[in-house]
C-alpha cells in the first residue's frame, strides 16, 4: 500500500467564505499515482471545515446566512470562550457543524464522486493563513 500526503495553504481574505478546492485535491491525487484507495480532506485548524456539497453560488450564501444564524459572530460577549481575549467563539461552533473532514474513494484514479459533488474549503475566522492535509493511501 502507497500513502501520500500534501498541505494545501489558505489565506481567505473574508472573515467567512467557501473555496472549491477540488481541482487542488485532484491534482494532489494524480502526483499520488494512487489508482485505488482512499483520499482524506482534512481543515487543520479549529476555526475551518472541508465539506462536500454542491458548487452553487446560492447554496453558499444559504449557508452563510444559516450559520450567521446559528453562531452569529455578534454580539462577541456571548461566548465564554471569547473571555480569553479571542473573537472567535462563533468560528468555532461553525466548524463544529459544517464538519472537520472528507473521505472520498478513489477508482481508476479519480475522485469518486456522486453527481455534482465537489470539495469545499470553509473559513470561519479568516484573513491569515491555515492549512489543508489532503492524504491518501492505497494502490
Amino acid at each position: 500500500m502507497k500513502s501520500y500526503h500534501k498541505e494545501l495553504w489558505m489565506q481567505v481574505p473574508a472573515r467567512m467564505d467557501f473555496v472549491n478546492i477540488t481541482g487542488d485535491v485532484e491534482k494532489a491525487l494524480l502526483e499520488s499515482g494512487i489508482q485505488e484507495g482512499l483520499c482524506l480532506v482534512n481543515a487543520m485548524h479549529i476555526t475551518a471545515s472541508v465539506f462536500i456539497n454542491d458548487n452553487e453560488p446560492g447554496l453558499h450564501q444559504d449557508y452563510k446566512r444559516w450559520l450567521e444564524e446559528l453562531a452569529p459572530h455578534e454580539p462577541i460577549s456571548r461566548y465564554r470562550h471569547n473571555m480569553t481575549g479571542e473573537d472567535n467563539g462563533d468560528a468555532h461552533h461553525k466548524r463544529q457543524i459544517m464538519g472537520r473532514e472528507v473521505v472520498i474513494a478513489v477508482t481508476k484514479g479519480k475522485l469518486h464522486f456522486g453527481a455534482w459533488e465537489q470539495i469545499f474549503y470553509g473559513e470561519f475566522d479568516g484573513m491569515r493563513k491555515k492549512r489543508v492535509l489532503v492524504k491518501i493511501i492505497g494502490e
